[in-house]
């Protein structure tokens, strides 16, 4: 486990773009990202579950250090990353939605929204709604790329939900083996993420197979 990231405390920011495993790779591996969790909110419903969602959408939720990262920068990430249409309701459950966490981050998405209608011509069917509680997913959905490679995460230590959650370096592993971060961006970060050699050849493999081959759930 890194040792001091672990310490590090940010500002959350909490998005559904469609099926949150692939916002859970896109945002894992951005730098200025501490830790990402997937799960529900937006809704109404006490304890919803994968199959009993109720009025609840899938998100990701997002811990990230200001000062490395903008709320803004994580906005245009949201607006040019959905599974979906921005342009045509869906079900809730994968629906188009920002959840804002104080009065700073629904200025600045209601701004990148009519921006963004402006520069595409469109009318787009997001939500921009105050945050209120989130319910983590089941086990199986957290980190779920990650999870694919169980060699990396008895490796790693990353053996529990709660530690797939809190874990940056679950966060950068499961965005990396997914093709979200550059080659040249893990070498960079290479030094701080405590990885062993058999680790790093293991990755680094990945990461060219799947570089640029789309997000995808």
């Amino acid at each position: 486990m890194p040792g001091q990231l672990e310490q590090i405390k940010g500002k959350r920011a909490t998005f559904g773009m469609g099926c949150f495993w692939a916002g859970d790779s896109l945002f894992g591996a951005l730098p200025g990202v501490i830790r990402t969790c997937v799960g529900y909110a937006g809704g109404s419903k006490e304890s919803p579950a994968y199959r009993n969602l109720g009025d609840h959408t899938e998100v990701i939720d997002i811990e990230y250090n200001p000062g490395l990262v903008s709320y803004t920068h994580l906005l245009s990430l949201f607006w040019n990353n959905h599974e979906y249409s921005l342009t045509k309701k869906i079900k809730r459950q994968y629906m188009s939605l920002i959840l804002y966490h104080d009065e700073e981050q629904r200025l600045l998405a209601e701004k990148s929204r009519e921006q963004e209608q402006r520069k595409r011509g469109e009318v787009f069917v997001t939500e921009i709604k105050q945050f209120t509680k989130f319910y983590p997913a089941e086990d199986y959905h957290q980190k779920y790329r990650l999870q694919n490679h169980p060699w990396l995460v008895e490796t790693m230590g990353l053996t529990t939900p709660e530690i797939l959650c809190a874990s940056p370096l679950a966060a950068k592993l499961n965005g990396y083996i997914a093709g979200a971060g550059t080659l040249e961006q893990f070498e960079s970060e290479l030094p701080g993420l405590g990885l062993n050699e058999k680790a790093v050849k293991y990755l680094r493999k990945y990461i060219i197979e799947n570089q640029g081959s789309g997000l995808y759930c």
